[in-house]
């Protein structure tokens, strides 16, 4: 008897899952509205921990909704709970917020004119990586769902998180901040789920990968020290752009000839170098900062190491001495592969199974990172190209542009998602 009822309640489940939520006339009937939200919010950008405006847009949103809503997590951050009429699990939906320091180019009737301050210098802000979408698509979800509680058999928890793109120098921010303040907890969430729109992938298309799926971050600094002296005497000082140009040579070598390659990708990229003050001095000093991208744990520690080993020993080589600190700002991005498979169906059902798409991982990184770190989580890709279009320009970038038209898919997707997690 035991057995038969067991038998029922699985066959009751995965005939829902199969089934869908029943909800498309509500998908249908709040598209509008999402874009509307969206455009708004793209058309008022903020920069990382300075997102008052979006913030205070969202906290009313989800207010109107009858939720528990929590603001100044992590600075600007906003949390809803939304508790079903059922217990059950706790699901976390994650958006970011924040725009970055770009003068938008695309000529669009919502097109952001906001100027800002970054780093000391008058900046264009623009919604170009779509954290814009991300905000209203997580609207939209929360709108839907706090609608029909009676389908819930849990908590959802919508977490919108500013400082993605990294916080200011000098402050906190972004997925870690809002983690020390508390926000897989109270209650404590057990899966998390996340989205990305993407401009070069078409709209109605899903893309996703299991296990490491972006590249922690990792950025370094690295100071040289040399002997001073005239242009036209090399040999009276010690030259330490000469033993820079070779300590980049080197640590090329630590990913062509010295990572297995054929595990993941490694990435190490040296993006600034600050020496000198004119052409005919050879100065005391150089400084380079770059970043480190890689895909595996172990590869990391490798890597780091060949790094910590290698800047010095190549100063050394030259008569200087050089020093290298190496600091981690996001995680691997890792789709636990249990969650992957038990929510593949319901992103092949929504999505249609063609589809959903596997990809290659990717050496961007993402601060979601830090929350698959604690709980298991689960990332993916959608798509925001125009279909037929050939080219789209990527991510912050001037003329990066999303097709407001791939949005619902977003909605329909972590809606159905949380309540196939929580139901099952």
């Amino acid at each position: 008897m035991i057995r038969l009822v067991q038998c029922a309640l699985l066959l009751t489940a995965v005939c829902g899952m199969a089934q869908g939520s029943g909800l498309e006339q509500e998908y249908q009937d709040i598209e509008e509205k999402v874009i509307t939200w969206r455009r708004d919010i793209h058309q008022n950008p903020e920069l990382s921990n300075r997102e008052f405006k979006t913030a205070e847009k969202i906290a009313t949103h989800l207010r109107s909704l009858g939720m528990e809503v929590q603001t100044g997590i992590a600075h600007t951050g906003v949390v809803g709970i939304l508790k079903g009429n059922n217990p059950g699990k706790v699901i976390a939906l994650r958006a970011d917020i924040d725009a970055l320091p770009v003068t938008e180019r695309n000529d669009l009737p919502y097109k952001s004119t906001v100027t800002s301050e970054f780093l000391g210098e008058k900046v264009g802000v623009m919604h170009a990586c779509g954290h814009d979408t991300h905000v209203a698509i997580l609207m939209g979800v929360a709108e839907i769902l706090s609608k029909n509680k009676d389908m819930i058999n849990g908590t959802v928890k919508f977490i919108f998180q500013p400082a993605e793109e990294g916080a200011p120098p000098g402050e906190e921010g972004g997925a870690a901040l809002m983690i020390k303040e508390g926000v897989l907890q109270n209650p404590d969430v057990d899966a998390i789920f996340g989205l990305h729109i993407n401009s070069q992938t078409p709209v109605g298309v899903i893309r996703y990968k299991s296990g490491g799926t972006m590249a922690s971050a990792q950025r370094f600094t690295i100071n040289v020290k040399g002997k001073q002296s005239h242009g036209s005497q090399p040999w009276s000082g010690v030259d330490p752009i000469l033993i820079s140009a070779k300590i980049i040579d080197g640590l090329q070598t630590i990913v062509s000839r010295e990572m297995n390659l054929t595990n993941e990708a490694a990435v190490i990229t040296v993006g600034k170098i600050k020496s000198g003050v004119r052409s005919n001095i050879i100065p005391e000093s150089a400084e380079m900062i770059g970043t480190i991208r890689t895909l595996d744990y172990d590869m990391q520690k490798q890597l780091n190491k060949r790094m910590e080993e290698m800047v010095p020993a190549i100063a050394k080589a030259y008569g200087g001495e050089a020093t290298i600190e190496i600091v981690t700002n996001t995680a691997i991005t890792y789709n636990k592969p249990e969650l992957v498979t038990q929510m593949l169906p319901t992103m092949e059902r929504v999505a249609g199974k063609e589809n959903v798409q596997t990809q290659n991982a990717i050496t961007g990184a993402e601060d979601f990172s830090y929350y698959q770190e604690k709980v298991p989580g689960f990332f993916f890709f959608l798509g925001g190209m125009t279909p037929g279009t050939t080219e789209s320009y990527p991510h912050h970038t001037p003329d990066f542009l999303i097709d407001d038209s791939g949005l619902l898919l977003g909605v329909k997707t972590l809606t159905e998602m949380s309540l196939d997690y929580l139901n099952q």
